[in-house]
């Protein structure tokens, strides 16, 4: 089968992404993380290949500014996967990416996600036909170091060799294993122990491959700490609890001059986003949602989000309720 031999895998955007998170990396989301950084890779939820084969098109719609953006598809049947790619491709997204390290129930019931680690022929034979219906748009795969009982540094190697020797040049790591029975998705996130080192080993044994290392990284001297050994670095959570962070990625990792914008800059920003969604139908809330921690580390934060919390899901709300929100925190009292 012929494999996607594209000298660029790994996109200059890519040296900092952010983490595809079901009920967070949304549209509404991508737009508003791409008001504080025009650089960093954005990512899509995951979505099921089967809903694209089945011309679930609206899932996938985005709008120009969210770019560079990656699709990410979850599934176990090569073919399907293949379907889908092109359908991302012709969409216009930035990259393809294949979700090997989900831990959900949900996900496991397909025999896709973490489970897939299990079978790594099998992840081989998914990027191929994914590569070979991507042409010249990147593919990668993210995946753990392990899962359940298969957590040694040799199976590591062997799960990442067999990715590498499929063609794939550029996989994302989450630096821990995953349990598909007992801790749930969440758990999954904190519990089994962080592993950097096995990570780093993966990057020296293929110096060809790129690798994005994923998982407890919170702060920008982290990320620049952790390039000095990888190639990217992925945050999710991290992002989802101070969405801030994002204001300073362009300057700190991609050396760009723009000045960067204050927190108060961020929040007007996101009232003429506000207005804009709701020119086009939607609901203040699914904005708001994502800005529940903008000041996350200033006095009186919880204010701000209590207040913004309490009336952001109120009828005929209005964008201005960003700005007393943040009244309310500044006041340091919920009497706006």
């Amino acid at each position: 089968m012929t494999v996607n031999s594209s000298t660029a895998p790994f996109l200059p955007s890519e040296r900092f992404s952010v983490a595809p998170m079901v009920d967070v990396t949304d549209s509404v989301f991508r737009r508003m993380a791409r008001v504080m950084s025009q650089h960093c890779m954005l990512y899509t939820e995951m979505i099921a290949a089967e809903a694209l084969v089945h011309e679930k098109y609206y899932l996938i719609d985005f709008k120009d500014e969210e770019l560079p953006c990656c699709l990410q598809l979850g599934s176990a049947d090569p073919k399907k996967l293949a379907v889908a790619t092109k359908v991302g491709v012709e969409h216009g997204y930035s990259a393809i990416n294949l979700n090997a390290g989900c831990p959900s129930d949900k996900v496991q019931s397909g025999n896709f996600g973490a489970i897939l680690m299990k079978t790594p022929e099998l992840i081989a034979q998914c990027y191929q036909a994914m590569a070979e219906a991507a042409g010249d748009v990147p593919v990668s795969v993210k995946t753990r170091i392990g899962v359940d009982e298969l957590d040694s540094e040799e199976f590591t190697f062997k799960l990442m060799g067999t990715i590498y020797e499929a063609g794939c040049r550029h996989i994302i790591i989450h630096a821990r294993k995953a349990w598909l029975n007992g801790l749930s998705p969440k758990e999954n996130r904190t519990i089994p122990p962080l592993d950097y080192e096995r990570v780093y080993k993966i990057k020296a044994a293929f110096p060809e491959l790129k690798v994005t290392i994923n998982g407890g990284i919170t702060t920008m001297e982290q990320c620049q700490e952790q390039l000095t050994r990888v190639d990217g670095v992925m945050l999710g959570r991290a992002i989802i609890d101070n969405p801030y962070l994002l204001a300073t990625v362009d300057q700190e990792l991609f050396a760009a001059k723009a000045p960067v914008l204050t927190r108060k800059e961020v929040l007007g920003a996101m009232v003429e986003l506000g207005a804009q969604l709701q020119s086009e139908g939607k609901a203040l809330h699914f904005l708001c949602r994502h800005l529940l921690g903008l000041f996350n580390g200033c006095a009186n934060s919880r204010l701000y989000r209590r207040y913004l919390s309490e009336h952001m899901t109120q009828k005929d709300v209005r964008p201005d309720i960003l700005l007393k929100a943040h009244q309310a925190m500044v006041q340091g009292t919920l009497e706006v």
